[in-house]
């Protein structure tokens, strides 16, 4: 009985720091702030003006192909997002990114060097 009485009191002080305490954090609590539309100036979590939103189109930089970001694969690379035509193009990209992000191919001089005047 005992062992009973122990589990309860702990389960209940367990609820009660998860549901009012720090676990309140992890559970998405906010210690009574509402979680829809409350960015009252002295809510901490308040993102005035902070909003991301996508491109409609965006090229792939695998294949060069312009995809519709609604429906492309997105990776995230050195905080930018990418977006690509296919899971193929993603994994190749995300297995070898500074292949895709480098520069261009270095520009060919006008003339060569070696070549008589």
């Amino acid at each position: 009985m005992n062992a009973l009485f122990y589990f309860l009191l702990w389960a209940a002080i367990l609820f009660l720091m998860m549901r009012f305490g720090c676990g309140a954090h992890v559970m998405g609590h906010r210690h009574g702030r509402s979680k829809h539309g409350d960015d009252s100036p002295e809510d901490p979590h308040a993102t005035e003006g902070l909003k991301w939103i996508p491109p409609a189109e965006d090229v792939d930089p695998v294949c060069g192909k312009t995809v519709r970001t609604e429906r492309a694969k997105p990776s995230v690379h050195d905080g930018h997002v990418f977006y690509f035509c296919s899971r193929d193009c993603r994994e190749r990209f995300e297995a070898a990114p500074e292949q895709y992000l480098a520069p261009a191919a270095k520009a060919l001089p006008t003339q060569p060097e070696n070549e008589d005047a």
